[in-house]
């Protein structure tokens, strides 16, 4: 009992100026363009800090992938100081700062400090608009986990610390601020992300943090698709994508969120698709190699189109029609949870279409096949079938082989298919009746 109340005397929130330099941050590891964002606000005369993510990551060692900027200054003054800058949101204000580089266009997110204030919830709870504004006091309150609470101002080199969000890190812990019921119901999210930081960054969520998740996941049902599936690809591209899902699934999280993950999950075939799947879009990260959305969700909903493809072939629909028929099926369920762009859907249609094309191998069909702008990604779809016992390897291996190999060796090939009577080869046609002859007009 004195132990508990003096860990929670200890635990009380208040600000702590720490020296960056100790914890292993400079400021030469900042991206530019977040270090001018803050320069120019402050040269104005506002308060500026790089915030969040981005520090908790530098102070773990890791590369940060995004910097935000949090300020006193309003998002309309951010607007006047920020060339390009624009005011996005509704839920939340906040302003997209673009700097361009030889990779592109980078984006600084710039927040205004939040303020404690009843802002307008629905009937669970969830906040609708929050964009009353405050100190950074307030904004560090209002943050969710302590390791998130955490200020650096680039300037004097100093990290803010509200929450004891560094002692939780050397301490490797995840703790919600204020809470965890009532944050929860702020924002059903927080417990996705909870569950996402946590296999990410290899920490371990505090009891008090987790025990109400469980009584909670119906929540993820008033959360709008389009924002789940924004939540979904930031699990996806974690870098730990099938630690994730297996924390998802611990949790009984997925359930909200894709729930015919419940059933591949549960079989072993299935399971170990997505697993080599994941785990193979986890080391294409770590090399710094470009992952396509399209083919990730392919590898998740795979199993029940194909089980639905097989079902309707066996009811006598031929191969393509039950396929596509299967797929739009699969679609229409997942988008009552997850809205999935098109562009990101229809690249995900056509690796599922290529599957049966596969098994053509005579005549142009496999010229025409290879030609095709997404046969790499449906080749790699065939791949890891086929290393998962769901497809024939030696049709990938001759695949593999049809693409490298010369103009000769292809029709060698091809003559083989053929001569096998396998992989394609077409099924003669049924001469067509003739129509009779018509009679000839009476009287003619």
């Amino acid at each position: 009992m004195i132990r508990k109340l003096i860990g929670k005397v200890l635990r009380r929130p208040g600000k702590r100026v720490l020296h960056a330099k100790h914890y292993g941050i400079r400021r030469d590891q900042l991206h530019s363009g977040a270090l001018k964002v803050c320069d120019r606000l402050q040269a104005a005369g506002y308060d500026a800090y790089i915030v969040g993510g981005a520090v908790r990551d530098l102070m773990l060692g890791k590369s940060p992938k995004d910097f935000d900027v949090a300020t006193s200054a309003t998002p309309e003054q951010v607007r006047h100081v920020c060339n390009r800058s624009r005011i996005i949101g509704r839920r939340f204000k906040i302003v997209h700062v673009p700097f361009y580089d030889r990779d592109g266009e980078e984006i600084i997110e710039v927040t205004t400090f939040r303020g404690a204030s009843d802002a307008p919830t629905d009937d669970a709870g969830r906040i609708l608009r929050d964009n009353v504004y405050g100190t950074i006091e307030e904004d560090a309150s209002r943050r969710d986990f302590t390791v998130n609470a955490l200020y650096y101002d680039p300037n004097r080199e100093e990290i803010l610390d509200f929450h004891h969000g560094v002692d939780d890190l050397e301490r490797r812990q995840l703790v919600m601020i204020g809470d965890p019921v009532q944050r929860y119901r702020e924002d059903p999210v927080r417990m996705l992300r909870a569950v996402r930081l946590a296999a990410k960054l290899g920490l371990t969520i505090a009891p008090g943090t987790k025990k109400p998740i469980a009584g909670l996941t119906s929540l993820l049902e008033n959360i709008p698709s389009a924002r789940l599936f924004d939540e979904t690809m930031k699990l996806l591209l974690s870098g730990k994508a099938w630690a994730c899902v297996s924390a998802l699934r611990a949790e009984g999280l997925h359930r909200s969120l894709l729930p015919i993950l419940e059933r591949q999950l549960d079989d072993p075939n299935a399971a170990t698709f997505i697993q080599r799947a994941l785990e193979n879009t986890d080391a294409r990260l770590a090399d710094d190699k470009p992952v396509s959305a399209g083919f990730l969700f392919a590898t998740l909903l795979w199993h029940d189109v194909e089980q639905l493809w097989k079902k309707k072939e066996a009811a006598g629909e031929h191969t393509m029609p039950a396929l596509v028929a299967a797929m739009n099926e699969v679609d229409d369920r997942v988008s009552k949870r997850l809205a999935i762009p098109n562009r990101y859907s229809a690249a995900m249609k056509e690796v599922w279409m290529m599957q049966p094309r596969f098994e053509q191998r005579v005549g142009q069909r496999p010229f025409r096949l290879i030609e095709q702008p997404r046969f790499r990604a449906g080749f790699d779809f065939l791949v890891l079938r086929a290393q998962c016992g769901l497809a024939d390897k030696a049709l990938a291996d001759w695949w593999q082989q049809f693409q490298y190999c010369d103009d000769a060796t292809r029709s060698a090939l091809i003559a083989n298919v053929a001569g096998s009577d396998k992989g394609g080869a077409q099924r003669k046609r049924k001469p067509r009746r003739k129509k009779p002859a018509a009679a000839p007009a009476s009287g003619a």
